[in-house]
C-alpha cells in the first residue's frame, strides 16, 4: 500500500523556527534571515519524510504563525486596520497575529481559538463587508516549487474553503454564503496556477465536516466543490478530513468528483461503518487515517490490520492508501531527542518521525515487524495501583456536591473578604525571566543546592508580591516561579507520569508545550504547592490565591493512556488534586484557583455526544476536586481561548465561586451568553490580551469594563487580564496591570 502524511510538525526538531521567529520579533535577525530559517525547516521536513519512503508528502503545511492566518492572507481576507499600518506583508501578518503598538498605529490582534479538539490555537479570520476576496499571495505555489527542487512532487496542502468560511468571523451584515462565490473563484485561480507548476495533488483540508452539519451547510459545501471540481483540470483533488467521522455528509462527498477522500479511522467512531454500509466509489482513492496523529503511543498493528482487512473487501488494493489520522503537528518531532528516557518506556512511544516508520511497516506488512509489535503490547510494565483504583471505585454521589449552595457561599465570602467592588487580580503566573529559568535549570542540573533554589524563588515571590501591592491589586498571586509548565509541574509531583526532555509540541505562534505522559495510575505523592502558597501569604496582608491546575486540563494537556478510559484517568487526577486543595485550606489559604483552561479541548465535536461522552463526567470531576472545602473558602477557576458560549450551563454547574474567561480577543462575545443563561457564578472576563506585546490603555480597559457591566451584575464582576503573564515581559506587565487597576478605580467611581 502507498502512504500519506497529512502534515508534519513545523517548529523544528530543536525548536529552531521558534527561536528564529522570536529573534525577528526582537530585531536580532532581519526578514531575509527569518525567511531562510523557514526554508531550511521546510527542507528538513520534506527530506525526512522522503527518506522514510512516504509516498504522498505535503507541502504548504508550514507556517510562520498559523495556517488559517496564512489562508486569510492568501485570499486577501485582511481587516483594513492592519493594512492601514503600512507595514511589510510579513509584519502586517504578524500584527494580525500578535497585535501592534508602534509609530504606525496601535491595533489589537485577531481573535484566537482552539483548533477543534486539540491544544493548538488558530487565528480567527475576520471578514468585513467590504472585503474583496481574491488570490493575493503565492505561498502554496512557492512551496511546491521549493519541494520540486528537492525532487519531491509534493501534494499541496491548503485549508479548504468550507472550513475557512465556517471558522471565520463576519463583522458586518454579510455571511459566509455571500463570500463563497468569490472565495471559490479565488481557489480556482490557485488551482490554475498550481497546474502551471505541474502539481499532481492538491489536498483540501476540511475538518469542519466532521461536526454537526445542517442542510444549508451541506448545500454550501456542494456548491463550492461542484464548481471547484469542474475546474480542476489534470490536478487530482484530495478531500482530507480529520478529528472525527463524516456521517452527515458521507454520501454527498463520495458522489462528488474528488479523486481521493481522506477519512479518520482513529477518532472517527462511525468511519468504518460508513464505508461498510454505504460502500466506496471504485474510481476514488481512500486514504485511511489509521496512525494516530494526536497521541504518542505505538500503533497496535494487529488492530490496524483488522481495520484494513475490512476495508480491503470494499476498496481495491491499488486504491487504498494508509495515512495519519490528522497532521503530526500535534506530536513531538522524534524520540531521538530523548537521551534520558529508559528503553523500557521509549519502546512504547512513537513521535512524528517514528510514526513515519509505523506507516511504512504497516504498508509493507513485514512479518517480523508485526511479530515485534505484538510482543510490545504483551510486555508493557505494570502500571496498576490497587489503592488508586479502590479509591476511585469508592467515590459516592455526594462527593460531587459542595454545600452550602452557591448563593449562601457568596454571601459568606463577601463578608469575610471585604473586597472592593470590581476586585482586581491576575490569572496566576508572572513573567518567566531569564534568571527564573536559569535558577530552575541550575537546580535540575545539580549546579546549585536545593536551599539556593528555594531561597531564589522566595526572593522572587517577595518581589512579585511587593510589586502587586504597589500596583494596587486586590487579590495577590505568588507568580509561579517554581513552575516550568502548569501541567508538567503537577505531573512531576504525581505518581504515574513519565517525562521527556525535548518532546515539544506547538500550542500557538511560537509557544510550545511539553506534555507529560500518563503512564500508569495517578496519585499525589506529597503536597505540591502548599509551602509556596503559605510563604506567599506570609509576605502580605492581602489575600493570596493558591494556584492549581484542574484534573480535566491536566489530562487534556498530557498524552493520556489508551488502556483505560479518559474518565477513569481524570477521576484519578481529581482525587490527587482534591488532596492538594484540602491541604491548602488546612494551611490557611482561603482563595484557591483550580484552572481548567482546557475544559473544552476533548469536548466531542458533535453536540449529541457532549454530555454522554464527556460533560457528564468532566464537570463532576471538577466538582469532586473542591467539594470538600468550607463555605468560606473561595474557589476560582480559569478558562481560555475556546468557544464557551454553547456550554455556559455546564460551566455554571462546575459550582466554582469565581470564573475568569479569555474574552478580550473575541471582543467580549461571551457576555451575551452569560446574560442569556443567567450565569450565577462571579465572573472575570479578561479585559486585555496577554498574548500580545502591546500595552492596553486605561481608556481601552474602561471601555471594555463598561461593555461588561451592561451584561454582568456589578456585584459579580472581577477585573483581570485574560490569561497568565508568564510569556510577557516585565515592563509591559507592570504597565498593563497599572492601567488595569486605574481603570477599575475609574469604574468604581462611575
Amino acid at each position: 500500500m502507498r502512504t500519506s502524511v497529512i502534515g508534519f510538525p513545523r517548529i523544528g526538531k530543536d525548536r529552531e523556527l521558534k527561536f528564529a521567529i522570536e529573534k525577528y520579533f526582537t530585531g536580532k535577525i532581519n526578514e531575509v534571515e527569518l525567511l531562510e530559517s523557514g526554508r531550511m525547516q521546510r527542507e528538513y521536513n520534506l527530506k525526512t519524510q522522503k527518506a522514510y519512503g512516504i509516498d504522498l508528502i505535503s507541502c504548504n503545511d508550514f507556517s510562520f504563525y498559523d495556517n488559517i492566518l496564512d489562508t486569510a492572507f492568501l485570499f486577501n481576507a485582511i481587516p483594513q486596520r492592519y493594512k492601514n499600518l503600512k507595514l511589510s506583508v510579513l509584519d502586517t501578518y504578524f500584527a494580525a497575529a500578535r497585535g501592534y503598538q508602534g509609530v504606525n498605529g496601535n491595533v489589537k490582534a485577531l481573535a484566537m481559538k482552539k483548533w477543534f479538539n486539540t491544544n493548538y490555537h488558530y487565528i480567527v479570520p475576520e471578514i468585513e463587508d467590504d472585503t474583496v476576496i481574491s488570490l493575493a499571495g503565492t505561498k502554496p505555489i512557492d512551496e511546491l516549487k521549493e519541494a520540486k527542487t528537492l525532487g519531491i512532487n509534493a501534494k499541496v496542502d491548503i485549508i479548504g474553503p468550507f472550513t475557512f468560511l465556517k471558522l471565520a468571523r463576519f463583522t458586518g451584515s454579510k455571511k459566509a454564503s455571500d463570500f463563497a462565490p468569490a472565495l471559490t473563484d479565488a481557489y480556482i485561480k490557485l488551482i490554475e496556477k498550481l497546474q502551471l507548476e505541474n502539481a499532481d495533488w492538491i489536498q483540501f483540508d476540511e475538518p469542519y465536516i466532521v461536526r454537526d452539519l445542517n442542510g444549508s451547510d451541506i448545500t454550501l459545501f456542494e456548491e463550492i466543490y461542484k464548481k471547484i471540481l469542474s475546474s480542476k483540470g489534470n490536478v487530482k483533488i484530495l478531500l482530507q478530513t480529520y478529528f472525527g467521522d463524516v456521517r452527515d455528509i458521507y454520501n454527498n462527498i463520495t458522489a462528488l468528483d474528488f479523486d481521493a477522500i481522506g477519512i479518520d479511522f482513529v477518532e472517527g467512531r462511525k468511519s468504518l461503518d460508513l464505508v461498510k454500509t454505504n460502500g466506496f466509489p471504485k474510481s476514488k482513492t481512500l486514504i485511511a487515517g489509521v496512525v494516530n496523529g494526536k497521541n504518542i503511543w505505538r500503533n497496535n498493528y494487529a488492530k490496524t490490520q483488522g481495520i484494513l482487512n475490512e476495508l480491503n473487501g470494499i476498496v481495491s488494493a491499488e486504491k487504498l492508501v494508509i495515512g495519519t489520522s490528522c497532521s503530526l503537528l500535534h506530536v513531538p518531532y522524534t524520540l531521538e531527542n530523548e537521551s534520558k528516557l529508559p528503553d523500557s518506556y521509549r519502546v512504547h512511544f512513537a513521535f512524528a518521525e517514528e510514526k513515519l516508520s509505523e506507516l511504512i511497516e504497516i504498508a509493507t506488512g513485514k512479518e517480523d515487524a508485526f511479530i515485534k509489535n505484538a510482543k510490545l503490547f504483551e510486555s508493557r510494565p505494570d502500571v496498576l495501583d490497587k489503592e488508586v483504583k479502590e479509591r476511585v471505585s469508592s467515590i459516592k454521589e455526594e462527593d460531587y456536591t459542595r454545600l452550602p449552595r452557591f448563593e449562601e457561599r457568596e454571601r459568606i465570602q463577601k463578608e469575610r473578604l471585604r473586597l472592593p467592588l470590581f476586585p482586581t487580580t491576575t490569572i496566576g503566573s508572572f513573567p518567566q525571566t531569564d534568571d527564573v529559568r536559569k535558577n530552575r535549570k541550575d537546580f535540575k542540573n545539580g549546579t546549585i543546592t536545593e536551599e539556593q533554589y528555594i531561597e531564589f524563588n522566595k526572593n522572587k515571590i517577595r518581589e512579585c508580591i511587593k510589586l502587586q501591592e504597589d500596583i494596587g491589586l486586590d487579590v495577590i498571586v505568588h507568580g509561579e516561579f517554581e513552575r516550568n509548565d502548569m501541567v508538567e509541574y503537577f505531573g512531576e509531583h504525581l505518581a504515574g507520569y513519565v517525562f521527556t526532555e525535548k518532546a515539544w509540541v506547538l500550542s500557538y505562534g511560537t509557544r510550545c508545550v511539553k506534555p507529560p505522559i500518563i503512564w500508569g495510575d495517578v496519585s499525589r505523592k506529597e503536597p505540591i504547592t502548599v509551602k509556596w502558597s503559605v510563604f506567599a501569604q506570609s509576605c502580605t496582608d492581602k489575600p493570596v490565591k493558591g494556584m492549581l491546575t484542574g484534573p480535566v486540563t491536566i489530562l487534556n494537556w498530557s498524552f493520556p493512556r489508551e488502556d483505560i478510559t479518559l474518565q477513569e484517568s481524570t477521576l484519578q487526577i481529581a482525587l490527587a488534586i482534591r488532596d492538594e486543595v484540602l491541604d491548602l485550606e488546612k494551611n490557611g489559604i482561603g482563595l484557591i484557583q483550580i484552572d481548567e483552561a482546557a475544559l473544552r479541548e476533548k469536548l466531542p465535536l458533535r453536540k449529541s455526544d457532549w454530555y454522554s461522552e464527556y460533560l457528564d463526567w468532566a464537570i463532576p470531576a471538577f466538582r469532586l476536586v473542591h467539594s470538600g472545602v468550607s463555605s468560606e473558602t473561595q474557589i476560582h477557576t480559569h478558562m481560555c481561548y475556546s468557544e464557551f458560549t454553547d456550554i455556559i450551563p455546564a460551566i455554571d454547574s462546575m459550582d466554582a465561586d469565581v470564573i475568569t474567561f479569555e474574552a478580550s480577543r473575541s471582543d467580549l462575545l461571551i457576555l451575551d451568553a452569560l446574560k442569556k443563561n443567567n450565569f450565577k457564578t462571579e465572573v472575570g472576563p479578561g479585559v486585555y490580551d496577554i498574548h500580545s506585546p502591546r500595552v492596553p490603555s486605561v481608556e481601552e480597559i474602561v471601555s471594555a469594563l463598561t461593555k461588561i457591566r451592561a451584561k454582568v451584575e456589578d456585584s459579580k464582576l472581577w477585573v483581570n487580564p485574560d490569561c497568565g503573564l508568564k510569556t510577557r515581559g516585565v515592563s509591559e506587565t507592570d504597565a498593563s496591570l497599572r492601567n488595569l487597576v486605574a481603570a477599575a478605580k475609574i469604574i468604581r467611581n462611575t
